[in-house]
């Protein structure tokens, strides 16, 4: 399917990202396993971002098999399998220069690091990956990456490759040094010549040409074929091989290791992305493939304190190379109505290719960027505003979702008008309302508006939700203009059955693409999820600013249906103490409450809330078992400088060992842990007589049990 994500149904997106499921499995198998690829490297990529970019459009969506949280592929048979000590891990991508200071921001807020920060960066070998281990100085085992997790042994034939040492000097008892088996272009060119001489198949690129070559059962032929390798990490260590990247990379090269020359020391994103572009220019002239540049946090102890995602390491992205451009003509400008009643503009292109990919619609963001300005209000692309008519520049940087660059005024028709926004919903006619400082404009007409209404439902019956089996898109789109069956608001998901009941010759059962066996198991299905936990039931309402994460967080705070509720009733009042609790809750601020208290105070929205939980078991919160935790069940309040963590890192483990975790001091406040320059919270906690220590002795509380 190329059809945008922004156009697609429910059903399309979940069926789309089942089949990329198995496209990007079979991919990866031909890839990682039989070194015989079937797509090429761009479209791989393409497909990975597709499935990434819907998952981001319908998160509730995402399948337990999903390529974002695998890596490589698993094991061939002929193989014997190797468990990696330490997983071998892929990276996450980024294919603008404003990503790379995403990138860098990131880092930095996680750590809550504002001082010099440096990176190392180096050329991202487009190879396959291997892992090598040697004991007291012998190589003892080499091992692919395979899914992560289990690799192949590939010993044998890794000890054919010339610049892999078999034995090293004074390195660590235990060391795993990992790198990239790479094959030069001139020694590629050499390959498929004689293999065209003996009449046999040639390989389609350097690449694909070392995988085959290394994964040989018989490692006479690895030994005839002229592979190479580059060492840049290491896996399970005896003990440090040094403090930072780019020391431990050097220290690999002093053991014999052949390590990149181009690697290099960074103090900023602008250093980064200087060097990136000094490396895209030689890389035609290198001699040998790379498909972007890698960014590494160069402190080691950062590093750990950065940790890993469930694939990729925080501390690294792979800056990847261009973009590919394309012109075409924009041939207008329509407005789609989300859930939460936002108006997101598209443009409506003539077909073109861009990527391998033919585009016909493309992302526009917002009304400022239709206008030339970014999201603070400066001027982008120097003013220059996007009118229907216009010979636009669309652009994919590996991105899924197109988007359009840049325009041509050269080309601007005369009779061209500036594209006014729309101030009324084009589904209800409502009027489309901006707050200041929102850079998105609204449909006010809540759930009168239709496009809200069916988004609401389509959310409600989504997998993060209530997923229920058997109600999906297409479903929710029938019952919601059905005129015997409506389905208008989530409580009517629970009367389905009972109104069936009574329809006599008009039952569900009757009626086309239904029988009464999947009429039994929709309905089984809608009584199953009568039991819901609370952190569901808060995320399904889709109330703006709470998502998964912010449900979970609530959920947890407040434990039960009935705290919750009656905490959301006491803080219509923005004076009362519920209200006051609810901002103090650390992730919670003024706009995440607002918007929270507001959808439970809406006299229509709070009646449909009050509808769907009277069908509902809502399940209370479990709280985890941290044992002895001297601070189980406590409230919690950091203020000040934390100086051997980030504010990031102490929330999260004073989370893990059963606290709450607020951001304002009350009464209610257990600990106050005050770092340098701790202010008016200090004060306030002293008056109360709330317990104060400092970064040491939280430590040294946490550490108890």
């Amino acid at each position: 399917m190329n059809k945008n994500p922004l156009d697609m149904t429910m059903a399309e997106a979940r069926s789309e990202l089942k089949r990329l499921a198995k496209v990007i499995a079979a991919a990866n198998s031909s890839y990682h396993t039989a070194d015989a690829p079937e797509i090429s490297d761009a479209e791989y990529d393409r497909l990975r971002r597709l499935n990434s970019e819907i998952e981001a459009a319908f998160p509730d969506l995402k399948r337990a098999d999903s390529p974002s949280d695998n890596v490589g592929a698993e094991v061939a048979e002929a193989f014997s399998k190797v468990k990696h000590d330490v997983r071998m891990l892929s990276l996450g991508n980024a294919f603008e220069d404003t990503e790379v200071d995403d990138f860098v921001g990131r880092v930095r807020s996680y750590l809550g690091h504002v001082g010099p920060l440096a990176f190392t960066a180096e050329p991202k070998i487009d190879g396959l990956s291997l892992s090598l281990r040697y004991e007291n100085g012998e190589l003892v085992q080499a091992a692919t990456r395979g899914d992560g997790e289990t690799g192949e042994n590939v010993t044998h034939s890794a000890r054919t490759i010339s610049n892999i040492p078999h034995h090293l000097d004074n390195a660590p008892d235990l060391l795993e040094v990992r790198g990239e088996v790479y094959m030069r272009h001139d020694d590629f060119a050499a390959l498929n010549e004689r293999q065209i001489e003996k009449g046999e198949k040639t390989f389609a690129n350097p690449r694909n040409a070392a995988a085959g070559s290394l994964r040989q059962l018989d490692a006479n032929i690895t030994r005839s074929r002229p592979l190479a390798f580059f060492a840049y990490a290491w896996g399970a260590l005896s003990e440090p091989l040094a403090t930072t990247q780019l020391a431990a990379v050097n220290r690999l090269r002093s053991l014999g290791f052949q390590t990149n020359d181009l690697t290099k020391l960074c103090a900023s994103a602008q250093e980064l992305i200087t060097h990136y572009k000094s490396i895209e220019e030689q890389r035609s002239t290198l001699g040998y493939d790379i498909d972007g540049v890698v960014y590494k946090v160069d402190d080691l102890e950062l590093q750990r304190r950065l940790g890993f995602r469930s694939t990729t390491p925080r501390w690294a992205i792979a800056h990847k190379f261009p973009a590919e451009l394309a012109w075409t003509r924009l041939r207008g400008i329509d407005i789609q109505v989300g859930r939460t009643g936002a108006l997101s503009p598209v443009a409506r292109l003539d077909p073109v290719t861009v990527g391998g990919v033919v585009v016909s619609n493309a992302t526009l963001h917002n009304e400022d960027y239709i206008q030339g300005r970014g999201n603070k209000g400066e001027e982008i692309r120097d003013g220059k505003d996007f009118r229907v008519g216009d010979w636009v520049q669309v652009y994919r940087a590996g991105d899924v979702i197109p988007k359009l660059a840049d325009v041509n005024l050269a080309e601007r028709p005369d009779d061209a008008a500036p594209y006014e926004f729309p101030t009324i919903c084009p589904e209800c006619q409502s009027p489309a309302i901006r707050d200041d400082g929102d850079a998105v404009r609204r449909c006010s007409g809540g759930l009168i508006c239709p496009a809200q209404a069916i988004e609401k439902l389509k959310h409600f019956v989504s997998r993060g939700c209530f997923d229920i089996d058997g109600l999906g898109n297409k479903q929710v789109e029938a019952f919601f203009g059905d005129p015997e069956l409506p389905v208008k608001e989530p409580a009517d998901i629970f009367t389905l059955q009972v109104r069936d009941a009574d329809n006599g010759l008009k039952r569900l059962k009757n009626r086309d693409g239904w029988g009464d066996k999947s009429t039994q198991k929709l309905f089984a299905a809608i009584d199953e999820k009568r039991n819901i936990p609370l952190n569901r039931l808060i995320f399904s309402l889709g109330i703006r600013h709470v998502g998964e994460a912010a449900a979970n967080l609530l959920a947890r705070h407040f434990s039960s249906y009935d705290k919750f509720i009656i905490a959301m009733d006491e803080a219509t009042d923005r004076d009362s103490n519920a209200y006051q609790d609810l901002i103090a809750i650390d992730g919670v601020g003024e706009v995440f409450a607002n918007s929270l208290v507001t959808a439970f105070s809406a006299t229509s929205e709070r009646a449909s809330i009050d509808r769907l939980t009277q069908h509902l078991n809502i399940q209370d919160v479990v709280q985890a078992d941290t044992g002895n935790s001297a601070v189980a069940g406590k409230i919690v309040v950091f203020t000040g400088t934390l100086e051997q963590m980030s504010r990031a890192e102490a929330k999260a483990q004073a989370e893990a060992a059963g606290a709450k975790v607020s951001g304002s001091v009350s009464k209610k406040t257990d600990i106050l842990v005050a770092g340098p320059g701790a202010g008016s919270k200090a004060t306030k906690a002293a008056a109360l007589g709330i317990t104060v220590i400092d970064e040491a002795a939280w430590l040294a509380l946490i550490a108890e049990e």
